[in-house]
């Protein structure tokens, strides 16, 4: 098997857990090929893998994770509390519901999903109970549960809040990052703070395999659109979670061993949205509510 040393290599959170630089998203990966899609993964040398509450599949990536031959130790997982749940005892019992379903001692990252709830994304004022969910992580981190904690979608008042009140701050950040998509200034307030940002779909669920300027610069440099997209993400600064339950793509997704000039990222960045995401599109994440 081709060598992918993108697998092996980590970024360091700020609490100093690494965490590996490029991971499987599972979103839209039923619970019931989710255990597969884990263990082919791992097989491949995938060692981060990431779901969320939301994606009703934590019990099958549990399986995967519990039965793909890897110690757990050498397996990074991620899940996401659900949007809605804004109180502590909420929250409490929610993370506990995680690690019963997916049958761990530990998870390593847990995240708030969206500082709104999916039904008001971008919507009304959430901040005290994002504060008391925040509280809740945090507890759990300090009793060994988490080993690191951070949020997901939140922009620069919604992580000013969290740090407002908290006593361990926000370690990650997971945002919607892809070409046509890059929020440079979010991400480098979180980069002032030492907050690691991960890249949610970049591949934007395939739609960016319609953009003909993309599909021109992925040609010359001779590697796949995905391929261009990853590394694009990975240039930034980011942690790309490519999501995938098909093998050939996992494999594909972490050959990565190529640069994009200074130039070409500047391109890269200056591309225009995409006017949608296809069958995507009602998803508040991307119908831009």
């Amino acid at each position: 098997m081709e060598y992918n040393k993108i697998l092996e290599e980590t970024y360091t959170l700020a609490n100093g857990v690494d965490i590996p630089k490029l991971g499987l998203g599972t979103w839209f990966i039923p619970d019931d090929q989710a255990a597969s899609a884990v263990r082919e993964a791992v097989k491949i040398g995938y060692r981060h893998i990431d779901t969320a509450q939301a994606y009703e599949n934590e019990s099958g990536v549990g399986e995967g994770i519990r039965t793909c031959g890897i110690d757990r130790e050498k397996l990074f997982v991620t899940t996401k509390l659900a949007a809605e749940i804004k109180t502590y005892e909420g929250a409490a019992e929610a993370i506990d519901g995680s690690l019963a379903k997916m049958g761990l001692d530990y998870i390593d990252l847990m995240l708030i999903h969206s500082p709104q709830p999916w039904t008001d994304f971008r919507g009304g004022d959430y901040a005290e109970g994002n504060r008391q969910a925040w509280l809740a992580l945090e507890d759990a981190y300090k009793a060994g549960k988490l080993r690191a904690i951070g949020v997901s979608n939140f922009k620069e008042q919604d992580v000013e809040n969290i740090l407002s009140s908290c006593t361990v701050a926000p370690m990650v950040n997971q945002l919607l990052v892809h070409i046509g998509n890059t929020p440079a200034a979010l991400m480098e307030y979180c980069r002032e703070k030492n907050i690691l940002v991960e890249a949610y779909s970049p591949v934007a669920h395939g739609e960016i395999m319609k953009h003909p300027e993309v599909a021109v610069m992925a040609e010359k440099y001779h590697v796949t659109i995905p391929q261009l997209c990853i590394r694009y993400d990975l240039q930034l600064g980011a942690l790309p979670l490519p999501k995938t339950a098909n093998p050939t793509h996992m494999s594909d997704n972490a050959k990565l061993d190529f640069i994009i000039s200074e130039q070409d990222m500047e391109t890269l960045k200056s591309m225009k949205p995409l006017k949608d995401y296809g069958e995507f599109s009602a998803f508040p994440v991307f119908s831009g509510k």
